[in-house]
């Protein structure tokens, strides 16, 4: 009797260690899902990079579990994105979403994280609301009212006392203008005109004309990352800098990603933003060089940092749940986090679940023959002011 009780001991402590083992080696899985083609490639392209990247420093197994990326391409069509979310969810079973280069994208799938109770870790929207959809959302990258509000206080000291603001017209831009526009005439600015070009298809020309005919000090702009290029462009061909208009913006103009491109016409633009592959810290310098490197040369932009971040986030939480990967323990785990970053020191707001960071002003200037957003001044530990009234 004693013998067979040993026995069955023996079995059911075997078949314990053998669900143990199986537990242990269920791959977790994030799903990306991001513009990987159209007007917003650049996103995509370069989140995956940086999540990739994170994976090979810091391997592909967290507290026993295997990471598994699934990239999905959403063109940044909230239809496209609501339907890639519910199928990595209920179909792939991931334990992640993220990514989400567009507010309308992130929008679109918080209510299925909550529905799940799947963290939603946004490495790229902006708008300030977001967090606000979804108990499950964590939010890596930024908000518009962050660095719109660090430019609006910077312009009046620096000679610039009338403003034409200029925005691509969904939430980011609705929140650059907002923003910017009260905390401008809050500081004894005035802003003369305040124009919205559509997010598809834009064409700057025919509303660059109105900047020039109502002679601003300053044109402050915001418009996603990857049309940048397009304003600077237009901006110089119609004059406006030989008009004595200086180009005053969010970071998301001067993007490090296609700032080599625009040209010297870039030169002495100055903007707010969160990063620049330029941020003078040891750690940046190793992922600026590592990036490169594994991506034949491409800079990172505030993209890839917000990409990067977003797997730490993922990360540390997953070995502090020692494995488990419950989402809303997960998430609870990413309240509060603290560390630092390519960009500097960032802290994961526990009330909001939003970043709390620095915002640098940076000018365009020429280095070892290459432009960079160079920072000169910085606001330390920038809470989202669109969530502190």
């Amino acid at each position: 009797m004693k013998k067979r009780t040993l026995i069955q001991a023996a079995v059911a402590a075997a078949a314990l260690a053998a669900t143990a083992t199986a537990l242990a080696q269920d791959a977790f899985k994030i799903g990306l899902i991001l513009p990987m083609t159209g007007q917003q490639a650049s996103t995509g392209r370069q989140i995956e990079a940086a999540a990739r990247l994170y994976m090979a420093q810091h391997g592909d197994s967290v507290a026993g579990r295997k990471i598994e990326l699934i990239v999905k391409d959403d063109v940044a069509t909230p239809d496209v994105t609501k339907r890639l979310a519910q199928e990595l969810i209920v179909n792939e079973k991931v334990n992640v979403i993220a990514g989400f280069g567009v507010t309308p994208a992130a929008l679109a799938a918080a209510p299925l994280a909550t529905q799940a109770k799947v963290p939603e870790i946004v490495m790229a929207a902006a708008t300030s609301s977001i967090t606000e959809a979804s108990p499950y959302v964590v939010r890596s990258s930024f908000t518009l009212p962050q660095v719109s509000v660090s430019m609006a206080d910077w312009a009046p000291k620096n000679g610039i006392k009338s403003v034409v603001t200029l925005v691509s017209d969904y939430g980011p831009g609705n929140d650059a203008e907002k923003y910017f526009t009260e905390r401008f005439a809050a500081n004894g600015g005035k802003v003369i005109e305040k124009l919205r070009v559509p997010l598809r298809n834009p064409d700057f020309a025919p509303f660059l004309q109105k900047v020039r005919d109502a002679k601003p000090d300053a044109l402050f702009v915001f418009v996603p990352s990857g049309a940048g290029a397009a304003v600077m462009k237009q901006f110089l061909e119609r004059g406006l800098d030989k008009a004595g208009i200086k180009l005053i913006a969010t970071g998301d103009v001067t993007d490090d990603d296609q700032l080599n491109d625009m040209g010297d016409g870039a030169l002495g633009v100055v903007t707010t933003h969160h990063y620049s592959a330029a941020h003078p810290s040891a750690l940046n310098k190793q992922f600026v060089e590592a990036f490169e490197k594994a991506n034949k040369g491409m800079r990172p932009n505030f993209m890839a940092v917000g990409g990067y971040d977003g797997m730490h986030l993922i990360y540390e939480a997953l070995k502090a749940t020692g494995g488990k990967g419950d989402g809303t323990a997960l998430v609870e785990k990413m309240k509060g986090m603290r560390f630092e970053s390519p960009r500097g020191e960032v802290l994961i707001d526990p009330a909001t679940r939003d970043i709390v960071q620095d915002v640098y002003l940076r000018k365009v200037e020429k280095k070892d023959g290459k432009l960079y957003n160079v920072e000169f001044d910085v606001l330390k530990a920038v809470k989202d002011p669109g969530k502190s009234k």
